[in-house]
């Protein structure tokens, strides 16, 4: 499945056969619509985003780092049957050959020591660094560039409308998700990206539409849109070699984090809210806001906790649901799966 593409996807290999030739899916970026406020006098501040920006730079300069500490050329003999390295006139920064990484990157090897999530490392080696450090890791410059494109997308929009504070939240946190959720279903690969980081945001953009209903306008266009955006992102996952836990679990962070971070006065409360207090009528949330935002609070922690628990405790979430594979993967007889 070399030349099959995925709307952004999380990077994974087979961490029993880490020169092995089955391919990666390329990554190519996906972009969320924006729904328009009913009158531009309701809309926050615009934030100036510096935040997403800066996330992009610290991302390429990982990679950067990481094509360093690689340096394909030292280690080619240990390789030889695979070919030569990629792009050679860049010396420490060429990349592996193309038939153990098709992204132009690094060795698996390479990646696992830098920080990888690897259950093994994460569980019985107490190395739950791993959880955060994968976000920062990038298989290559393929999958760097679609998340990077993706992030710019997606992040500058929210960071001007919600501010960097609540934005950079949200990233850390569906990052982690994504890797927790990753870490319990997955054994036998490692993973990096930051795709559950971006599936994060898409579904803070999700709940951030259903929370502030009142404020938009297109309600109807704009929700049908970014459904359909989630759930291509999502089909593409059970792809072989991608890590849809990741995105499963970015996105369901993302998701209960956009009714915690992302709510906005109701739309009549803004019309009246230069009047007097006494004169305003409306209170400034709906109950609706209310209720989601407790029960988002409520469903966070305690995901959050059994997830951790249950990782450090060496729990299989496979042993749990017998199906839940299938989420990541689908066999087919073109292709078959290695990701329990």
């Amino acid at each position: 499945m070399g030349n099959n593409t995925d709307l952004e996807n999380r990077a994974t290999w087979n961490n029993n056969n880490k020169n092995n030739n089955n391919r990666p899916p390329s990554s190519t970026y996906y972009t969320s619509s924006s729904p328009y406020y009913t009158d531009s006098s309701s809309s926050d501040t615009q934030w100036t985003s510096w935040l997403v920006p800066m996330i992009v730079v610290a991302n390429v300069s990982m990679f950067l780092v990481i094509m360093l500490v690689n340096n394909c050329p030292k280690h080619q003999n240990l390789f030889s049957g695979e070919g030569k390295c990629v792009a050679g006139f860049l010396g420490r920064l060429s990349f592996q050959p193309l038939k153990e990484n098709p992204l132009f990157g690094p060795s698996s090897s390479t990646l696992e020591k830098l920080g990888a999530l690897e259950w093994n490392k994460v569980v019985n080696d107490k190395e739950a660094w791993r959880l955060v450090s994968c976000i920062w890791l990038h298989a290559g410059v393929i999958h760097l560039l679609a998340n990077m494109l993706s992030l710019v997308f997606i992040g500058i929009r929210l960071e001007q409308q919600f501010g960097f504070a609540r934005v950079g939240v949200i990233y850390m946190l569906s990052g982690i998700g994504g890797s927790i959720l990753s870490t319990l279903f997955i054994k036998s690969n490692i993973s990096v990206g930051a795709s559950g980081a971006l599936f994060g945001l898409l579904g803070a953009m999700l709940s951030e539409l259903l929370t502030n209903w009142t404020i938009y306008a297109n309600k109807a266009a704009a929700l049908i849109t970014l459904v359909i955006i989630i759930l291509i992102n999502l089909a593409v996952g059970i792809l072989p070699h991608v890590d849809n836990f990741a995105h499963i679990g970015g996105f369901l962070t993302g998701f209960l984090l956009g009714f915690i971070l992302l709510v906005r006065p109701q739309f009549s409360w803004q019309e009246r809210h230069h009047l007097p207090i006494e004169a305003r009528g409306k209170s400034k949330y709906t109950v609706f806001q209310y209720v989601f935002w407790i029960l988002s609070m409520i469903l966070l922690i305690a995901g959050f906790t059994v997830g951790l628990v249950m990782l450090f405790k060496g729990e299989n979430g496979n042993d749990h649901c017998s199906w839940c594979h299938y989420l990541s993967c689908v066999p087919t007889s073109r292709w078959h799966c290695d990701n329990q």
